[in-house]
């Protein structure tokens, strides 16, 4: 290199001689030995960065190489297959009690509630299989106790094996689901009649309490013994259920058919099953939806002494939901419309059935309503506090409709409250809200009601 740049530097000054004048020769040895410093130094240079990229490209094979390992050895253990989900709520309440159904003058009373720890497991078989079972301990744990029932007769004590606590498997499911188009499930699942069956997590609903007018309907996070086929097609989403029936020994005035769900005894009577069928637009869980549901079933068949009734009492029900959220706006509401037909000749029954304790003045409704609309804005999208503040209007009114004589006004209930919704973590949620209960019964007063609550949900 040195004889190359020498002869170069020759051959300029050859050249340049026959124009300029001679170059000093000390000084274009000078120049071109700086000149062969600098490439000696850029080969340095260049040869170290090649054996760092070639150090670079090696730790990341190795680190590769390592995830791989990493993934395979997690998707062959078994352990792997296993989910853990859990959510559940402690609420205080303070509000005005009436002692029966005759009583006009409400007193104050204040409770605390462990309402309810969920836990669910599930494992993914393959692919298309998977199991879900979910269990449910509500209000602290199981055992005997009395329970004081106001209004079911004129407000008496009873004695409850499952009161004071009860444990309940709410979910216990086999999934076949090959695509996202089509897949069965089987065993105990939920109905999709209802939207406490869809948004039953406290962080899904914005009140302490899940609504009270759906409650007062139909049974809390409905699920039913049979079998199912659901899907998504584009953004609908559909469900098809044939499951086992209501008893009708179990209706009352003040929750229409919810105290009809067979699960106090150890088996479920099948001889009068139901269907249930949804069809949503949107997911309601994601966001903004649309849904239509719809139930039909006898319950007279399901009944312990069957002999006590001939009609059918078929209960139909229909419930349409919707549901905006979008940025910080939150807009969710439900309407039910149930029918109970031989709702005169059910209450007779009951009435003579040995063991229960329906009250003499059960009345059961033909037909009952009920609807709730619940508003709030996310305030995390205008500050930085995460918390939501809501109005919320629930309406029920298990009487709506009687076979004969009057409806009384006695069971008809309008809740009005406003509250907020504050997330210390992406997992809690704390809740307070305030509200009014009004009867339609221009001789009882308004009453009015407080609750905090703390609910949580995660999943592994």
């Amino acid at each position: 290199m040195k004889t190359k740049l020498s002869l170069l530097a020759i051959c300029i000054a050859g050249l340049s001689s026959s124009a300029f004048a001679a170059p000093d020769p000390v000084q274009l040895q000078q120049a071109i030995a700086k000149q062969e410093l600098a490439l000696k130094q850029l080969k340095q240079d260049l040869a170290e960065l090649a054996a760092q990229q070639n150090a670079q490209g090696a730790e990341q094979k190795k680190h590769a190489e390592a995830t791989a390992v990493t993934k395979q050895e997690a998707s062959s253990s078994k352990f792997s297959k296993f989910s853990f989900k859990s959510y559940g709520s402690l609420n205080y309440i303070s509000d005005e009690y009436y002692q029966n159904a005759q009583d006009t003058d409400p007193e104050r009373r204040a409770r605390f509630d462990l309402e309810r720890i969920v836990t669910e497991f599930g494992y993914q078989f393959n692919d298309a299989w998977d199991m879900e079972v979910e269990i449910e301990y509500e209000h602290g744990g199981t055992g005997s106790t009395l329970e004081y029932d106001s209004f079911d007769e004129s407000g008496e004590f009873e004695s409850e094996i499952e009161a004071g606590g009860e444990v309940v498997i709410e979910k216990a499911q086999i999934r076949y689901r090959p695509s996202d188009a089509f897949g069965v499930k089987f065993g105990n699942i939920h109905l999709p009649i209802g939207l406490s069956s869809i948004l039953h997590k406290p962080d899904q609903y914005l009140t302490v309490l899940r609504h009270r007018s759906e409650a007062a309907m139909l049974p809390a996070v409905w699920n039913e013994t049979g079998v199912g086929v659901f899907g998504a097609v584009a953004n609908f989403h559909y469900q098809a259920q044939l499951v086992s029936g209501l008893n009708s020994e179990y209706f009352r005035t003040y929750d229409w058919v919810a105290s009809g769900h067979q699960k106090r005894f150890e088996y479920v009577n099948a001889d009068a099953l139901a269907y249930a069928a949804r069809l949503d637009y949107g997911n309601f869980k994601e966001g903004s939806a649309l849904g239509v549901a719809y139930y039909y079933g006898n319950t007279s068949a399901n009944r312990h002494q069957s002999n006590k009734i001939t009609s059918d009492g078929s209960v139909s029900i229909l419930a349409l939901s919707g549901a905006f959220v979008q940025g910080p706006w939150i807009l969710r509401g439900q309407y039910l419309n149930g029918t109970l037909s031989d709702s005169n000749a059910i209450t007779e029954a009951n009435k003579t059935t040995t063991g229960l304790r329906p009250g003499n003045s059960t009345q059961l409704g033909s037909k009952s309503e009920a609807f709730f609309v619940e508003a709030g804005i996310d305030l995390s999208h205008f500050t930085s506090i995460p918390m939501t503040v809501f109005a919320n209007i629930d309406y029920s009114n298990p009487l709506a409709e009687v076979e004969t004589g009057t409806a009384t006004k006695r069971y008809e209930n309008t809740w009005t409250s406003v509250g907020i919704n504050y997330f210390p973590i992406d997992e809690i949620v704390i809740k307070a809200e305030v509200g009014k209960q009004q009867v339609a019964v221009a001789a009882i007063p308004d009453t009015h009601f407080f609750a905090l609550g703390v609910g949580y949900q995660f999943s592994l």
